[in-house]
């Protein structure tokens, strides 16, 4: 399995995004598409930058009723992204709906992750809030798990958790880690993060990057470092 950095594009219009995928004239990265972007353009945009040429994960984090996820990936599927993601904490039922969902007629479909815990969450936020006792470490594999019991093919988890996934759940199941920064950046409000070179060490198969690249004085040059020390 190849590593990849993958930008998240969390620009609040199609303008925005399109003067930034501008300055990459000689490769054509991985890109993030969330919530923000999604909303605001609608599928437009994901068929926009699909045409040209970037692979896509689309960050929407599905989290409903079994047959509401099950609908909503089927219309997601049509617009031929390639990773695309929800909530595990939706249970192992709505995680098997989304991946039937998913499926098309041919039997191919994009790559389907589950949301473990959020980077921006840590212990205290998740026994005040969520009511959750358990350590974070043993929630995030217990997600893990049942991901991989539904039969999808990895999880989006922090840096930190990554190589634990794969010591648990197994090599071939998918890491993809955002709150990654370089190690003289600001680590925002991600709260769990690690650098490139610490990611790639500890044997994430995807980071998911984007201040540290989008608001770069050089987001090229920036992206270029990612690549370097994570894939290189």
């Amino acid at each position: 399995m190849g590593k990849d950095v993958i930008i998240a594009c969390d620009f609040a219009s199609a303008k925005q995004t399109f003067e930034f995928l501008d300055k990459f004239t000689g490769v054509k990265p991985f890109v993030k598409i969330g919530m923000e972007l999604f909303y605001a353009e609608g599928p437009s945009i994901v068929r926009e930058i699909k045409a040209r040429g970037h692979k896509i994960f689309l960050d929407l984090k599905l989290h409903d009723i079994p047959n509401t996820v099950k609908k909503s990936m089927a219309v997601l599927s049509r617009l031929d992204v390639d990773m695309t993601n929800l909530h595990a904490a939706g249970t192992v039922n709505m995680m098997k709906a989304a991946l039937e969902g998913l499926t098309r007629e041919d039997g191919t479909r994009p790559m389907l992750i589950a949301v473990t815990q959020l980077t921006s969450t840590d212990q205290q936020s998740m026994e005040k809030d969520l009511w959750i006792e358990k350590p974070i470490d043993e929630v995030v594999m217990h997600y893990a798990a049942n991901a991989k019991l539904a039969g999808l093919d990895g999880v989006v988890c922090s840096p930190l958790e990554s190589g634990k996934v794969h010591e648990r759940i197994g090599h071939d199941f998918v890491t993809v880690t955002p709150g990654v920064r370089f190690a003289d950046g600001d680590v925002g409000d991600q709260k769990r993060v690690m650098t490139p070179a610490q990611a790639k060490e500890i044997g994430s198969d995807y980071i998911v990057v984007g201040r540290p690249i989008t608001a770069a004085a050089d987001p090229v040059a920036a992206y270029e470092r990612c690549v370097r020390e994570f894939v290189d």
